[in-house]
Formats: C-alpha cells, structure tokens, sequence
C-alpha cells in the first residue's frame, strides 16, 4: 500500500485534536501528516486552499475534503472499511455533504474547542 499524505491545519484546534488521533491509529506509519502552518511545509497547492479543507494525496492523487478523510481512513486498518465504503459515489456525496456541514460549524466549535479564531 502506498504512503498517504495528509495536508492539515495545525493552528486548528479541532484538526490538531483529529490528527494527534489519526497519528495514534496509525500503527503502521502509512501516513505522512503535513502541518500547512508550519515555516518550510511543502505544500502542492496554494497554503490558504490547504487551510480551507483537509486534502491529502493517495497514489499521487490530490484530493479534498470528504474523498481525503476517506483515503485517510483506507491506509488505517480500524477504519479501513470505512475508507473503501466511501469509494462508492453516493456514500462520498453523503460524507462531502456533512463536511460541508462542518465546515459551517467549524469557527464556532474552534472557539469551543480551544478558543482558536475560526478560519
């Protein structure tokens, strides 16, 4: 299986919280996570697009959003099934439209979380 990127925003309280999560379920180290806020980050795209969505690259193929949790979550083994549920077209359409539902949410709970000022 081939290595996955991870693009994230590490001033986000939430997305700090998820991936320190992620890092620990992935036993294996298929993943590689960038921090984006980080001096020096390589970043395929530009910074302030990395900063509005999760994206990841999986066989060198970038992708955003829900199609980027969800090769996440093929390269962990307890959430793999899940990862390859989502190669089905409408449970992908389902997860993108509750990331975009949290994405909506994301500034109010970043300030609940860990008083972060919401991106």
């Amino acid at each position: 299986m081939a290595k996955v990127i991870i693009w994230h925003d590490g001033g986000c309280p939430l997305c700090r919280r998820e991936i320190a999560l992620m890092r620990r379920l992935d036993h294996r180290g298929r993943i590689d996570f960038i921090d984006v806020t980080e001096a020096g980050s390589v970043c395929p795209i530009d910074r302030q697009t990395l900063l509005t969505r999760l994206h990841a690259s999986e066989d060198g193929v970038l992708l955003s959003g829900a199609a980027a949790f969800a090769a996440m979550w093929r390269a962990i083994p307890l959430l793999r099934p899940i990862g390859l549920l989502a190669r089905s077209s409408a449970m992908l359409a389902i997860l993108e439209f509750m990331y975009l539902w949290f994405l909506k949410l994301r500034p109010r709970l970043q300030r609940l979380v860990g008083g972060g000022a919401g991106r």
